[in-house]
């Protein structure tokens, strides 16, 4: 069976989906991406030595609040009631970088895939920002769905292992 792409009807015209008809059931997403940074910048975000901050936990307040408002920045994305939104960064052990996670929840009848995305990206912008002064070679990479539960489709889980975080999915 070939997928439809759902945002476009019959005429090839733009359209918000119609989730009226749709159950309300739990919905959790999972993304990750990251920012790699010089070793010094990194060590300056540890040291909390960024003269415009905390930079993890501005990065952690700006993906919280990206999540909130995916609704008004994705066109054609639904507004949700979220029920819970946990953004984590932390300095990987590995790589020259900073690696975040963003786990979404809602009750609805829609997914949560674009606002966990939307957090992690929001949140490595937000390192950038805070970090540019001292390293304008910041690259924000690998943002993507890790695992989704809930609705019609069921659950997706990322087939690859997946070791940011060190955890595999």
């Amino acid at each position: 069976m070939e997928k439809q792409l759902t945002h476009f009807d019959e005429k090839g015209n733009t359209r918000m989906v119609n989730v009226g008809g749709k159950d309300e059931t739990l919905r959790i997403a999972i993304a990750r991406g990251h920012i790699s940074a010089r070793p010094e910048t990194l060590r300056l975000i540890a040291e909390q030595g960024m003269k415009k901050g905390d930079v993890l936990e501005v990065a952690r307040l700006a993906g919280i609040m990206a999540a909130k408002r995916t609704g008004e920045l994705i066109p054609l994305c639904h507004p949700l009631a979220l029920t819970s939104i946990r953004v984590e960064l932390a300095i990987s052990d590995d790589m020259p970088q900073v690696e975040i996670e963003a786990e979404v929840q809602t009750v609805g009848r829609t997914g949560v895939e674009m606002e966990a995305l939307t957090a992690v990206s929001v949140a490595a912008l937000t390192v950038y920002d805070m970090c540019k002064a001292v390293d304008r070679e910041m690259v924000i990479g690998e943002v993507r769905l890790i695992q989704k539960t809930g609705g019609k489709s069921g659950t997706f889980t990322r087939d690859t292992k997946d070791t940011v975080s060190g955890a595999d999915t």
